[in-house]
């Protein structure tokens, strides 16, 4: 859950700090104070795009944090997978610069903007009008019906099969295709296998042949230095340096008997002249491997890179990246040499994906008409309990006998909100107070299958009477218990259930308009139901009331 949220510089908040519990928390405030704009940080924060005006006018920067505790098991996981060891709490920041770049920090970490979008969906859902109009998607009807159904790992099944399944038509698509072209194509290839293989290429050659040139081109200065170097070490019969050092170990060796330290320096002179002629015999090595016509060699060394180079001109940058083609050439030729007797076999294949994604899409229908009845009977509960008594609700899962990504299932909403009237789809006939009740029921219903420890309701009570938005706000209360709830609202009725209040408000500080956000205690709470309910002039009838639905909402609570 957030356990605090941290805003810089954004929009009309020049500086903000709220700290938040369990349970419901509701955050009221006069039209235009700011609680929008807390939202649209809290959806940057979570990886949204931002709007233009989010960035406070005059400022080059802007920043969104939040400190999370109780983290849940799926944003874990989803940590644990992408290299981080999450702790007992997660700090999330987010800046946003005046050329519109963003940044985004885990503990500090810098993390990309994809595993924001995919960490904010573990830590916090968010639903507002915006997100009630998803419900009338029927991509986002059949998330919320497979989020529920037991599958016991078919879907997965499913899945795999059908990619295998696309992946074996496409391939016989191509077979099928290219058998035009057989001739034509084959030709080709077998050209270019043959001129490959006959080259004899080896990895590495390519290094070792400019690494001999570069020898040959230097073989006069090579043989030079190298014949000099021998006379010097052992080849001159009076002045080699291998006999300077006998001759003077043996001098040493003289007057070892006098000279206690003599025998040492024997020894170690001894030593130099091995050296000397190991050197010398490694030099008189390189003499003999010389070759006795250096440009001749050279000539067959160039002639062997111009073909290489060729090669790789025409088939790749290097000769690893030319053997790689000559490999591609000969599994299409392959292909083509035996067109028939693969696009049988793939035939064969195609089939037996066929069977099993029927077996596995009747089982995958089978288990979302389960889910579906089971959903349909506790939200047309809830449904019933937000007032809307005659609603009857339904998930309509049809076999269209067509295989998709997911299965042959099209999934619908169906409700008709009146008795007598017949079903419809949830797109054709729900209007925005119904929308947001249909989404509270849902989430209701799932609050305790999503882990998610985090929901934002903003404005869920648009367009729904004072009497609906009681039980509304006993149904977040319900949610609360499971999940931290936090309610933007304008109801009176909601904010009374609250656990915790928060009042946005704006004042004028140095001539700028900023936000701020106070947790309100008792008299304050008092002071903020009495006005909402009331308007601008509170009256004592109206701190009356607001007295009566804070203590109802205290007992409600317990």
């Amino acid at each position: 859950m957030i356990a605090s949220l941290h805003i810089e510089n954004m929009a009309i908040i020049s500086a903000l700090d709220v700290d938040f519990g369990g349970g419901l928390s509701a955050i009221t405030g006069e039209t235009g104070a700011g609680k929008s704009v807390l939202i649209d940080c809290v959806l940057f924060l979570l990886g949204g795009k931002p709007t233009r005006d989010l960035l406070r006018h005059g400022t080059d920067k802007g920043l969104v944090s939040a400190v999370f505790t109780d983290i849940g098991r799926g944003a874990r996981e989803y940590l644990t997978d992408n290299g981080f060891t999450p702790g007992e709490e997660l700090l999330l920041q987010r800046t946003l610069t005046a050329d519109g770049k963003t940044a985004a920090r885990l503990d500090g970490r810098m993390i990309p903007q994809a595993m924001l979008r995919a960490l904010g969906r573990h830590l916090v859902s968010v639903h507002g009008q915006n997100d009630n109009q998803l419900l009338l998607d029927g991509t986002a009807q059949a998330r919320v019906l497979d989020g529920v159904a037991d599958f016991g790992g078919m879907l997965d099944a499913y899945r795999e099969t059908y990619r295998l399944w696309r992946a074996a038509e496409a391939r016989l698509a191509e077979t099928e295709r290219e058998g035009a072209e057989k001739l034509r194509l084959a030709d080709i290839l077998r050209f270019q296998i043959a001129e490959i293989d006959e080259a004899v290429l080896q990895v590495g050659e390519e290094e070792a042949l400019v690494a001999r040139r570069a020898l040959l081109q230097n073989s006069e200065r090579i043989a030079k230095q190298t014949g000099f170097t021998y006379h010097v070490l052992k080849g001159s019969e009076k002045g080699a340096a291998a006999l300077i050092f006998e001759r003077a170990a043996a001098a040493m060796q003289s007057v070892s008997g006098v000279l206690p330290e003599a025998e040492a320096l024997a020894a170690r002179l001894t030593s130099l002249r091995y050296e000397v002629l190991d050197i010398a015999e490694t030099v008189a090595d390189i003499l003999e491997g010389a070759d006795e016509n250096p440009t001749a060699a050279l000539d067959a060394v160039e002639a062997r890179l111009d073909r290489i180079s060729k090669l790789e001109r025409k088939y790749g940058a290097d000769i690893a990246a030319v053997l790689a083609h000559r490999a591609q050439a000969a599994e299409k030729l392959e292909l083509l040499d035996n067109a028939e007797e693969i696009a049988h076999r793939l035939r064969a294949e195609i089939k037996a994906h066929k069977a099993e994604l029927s077996r596995l899409a009747t089982l995958c229908h089978a288990a979302r008409v389960q889910a579906a009845k089971e959903l349909d009977a506790r939200i047309a509960t809830e449904l019933s309990f937000l007032d809307m008594p005659a609603v009857r609700f339904e998930i309509s899962v049809r076999d269209t006998g067509v295989y998709g990504a997911d299965g042959v299932d099209e999934i619908v909403f169906m409700i008709s909100t009146n008795k007598g009237e017949a079903m419809m789809p949830l797109s054709r006939v729900a209007s925005g107070g119904e929308l947001s009740r249909v989404m509270l029921a849902l989430r209701t219903v799932l609050s305790d299958r999503d882990g998610v420890g985090t929901a934002i309701f903003d404005e869920v009570d648009t367009g729904i009477s004072g009497k609906t938005a009681r039980k509304i706000g006993i149904k977040l209360t319900e949610i609360g218990r499971e999940t931290q709830v936090i309610s933007v609202t304008h109801s009176a009725q909601i904010a009374s259930m609250a656990t915790a209040h928060y009042k946005i408000a704006k004042q004028e500080t140095a001539g700028r308009t900023v936000s701020t956000a106070a947790p309100l205690d008792y008299e304050g709470r008092v002071a903020e139901v009495a006005r909402i309910l009331s308007g601008l002039s509170v009256t004592d009838a109206s701190r009356e009331a607001a007295i009566e639905m804070i203590r109802e909402g205290e007992a409600l609570r317990t």
